[in-house]
């Protein structure tokens, strides 16, 4: 039992979460050291959404909103941490939603479907089919899915998986929190921050957005800045923080 007064409370929960998920099978004992790796550079952030994630977040919101078919790829570390907010962005948005996994099995595909529809998440199904050009099985996906897609919001991601999408000329959106990583970028647009502070973000700005801020925010779209703004919010924090 945890104490719900211990100073790293909400970090531990998610650290038991995700053991927990590992045990049952949804997340891949490589999960575990890539939240991990995840969760220091949170702590270069402050553990806080930032006022560039933020930006980010509307852009994001934004481009799903705009888009002819818009999918949401989900791993079992966005499922075993998100799923409540998968599905309610899901509804604020009206994007598909798509298992996709690395380390894939029959079994990982029915556990993480089935967390996400505990959570009220419509999960595509179907036969998957070796679309993205990918030597491993996170090429596998439904073509009435990712394939058919033009944006796709791919949280916790892998850099090669998101190379070959851009390369198929899709729009893909990343939650990373590590901005130097290939993910980040590659990805057209990237939000720095941790995935069940960013999912909420996105969600609450496509019910938010004014008339006419989508489209300014998709033109006005630099991720390379908004990559530099991360890491500039970072070498703030380290400076107040050795003060």
């Amino acid at each position: 039992m945890i104490p719900k007064d211990h100073p790293r409370y909400r970090s531990l929960v998610v650290r038991e979460r995700l053991a927990e998920c590992a045990r049952e099978g949804i997340v891949a004992l490589e999960g575990l050291a890539s939240h991990g790796r995840g969760e220091a550079f949170d702590y270069l952030i402050g553990e806080k959404t930032t006022e560039s994630a933020l930006l980010a977040a509307r852009t994001a919101a934004a481009m799903l909103l705009s888009a002819r078919h818009a999918v949401i790829s989900v791993n079992g570390n966005t499922a075993a941490l998100a799923a409540r907010e998968i599905a309610e962005l899901q509804r604020a948005s009206n994007a598909d939603v798509e298992v996709n996994l690395f380390h894939r099995t029959d079994e990982r595909i029915r556990l993480i479907t089935n967390l996400l529809e505990e959570h009220g998440v419509r999960v595509l199904s179907g036969t998957p089919e070796r679309l993205i050009p990918l030597s491993h099985d996170r090429a596998l996906c439904l073509p009435e899915g990712i394939g058919d897609a033009d944006v796709i919001l791919v949280p916790l991601e892998d850099g090669d998986r998101c190379e070959a999408l851009r390369k198929m000329g899709k729009t893909v959106i990343t939650i990373d929190l590590n901005p130097l990583s290939r993910t980040a970028r590659t990805a057209n647009l990237t939000i720095v921050d941790e995935v069940t502070r960013a999912l909420p973000a996105i969600t609450t700005a496509c019910t938010s957005l004014e008339p006419g801020e989508g489209e300014r925010l998709i033109a006005s779209l630099d991720n390379a800045y908004l990559l530099r703004a991360a890491i500039d919010e970072m070498r703030e924090r380290l400076a107040h923080a050795l003060e």
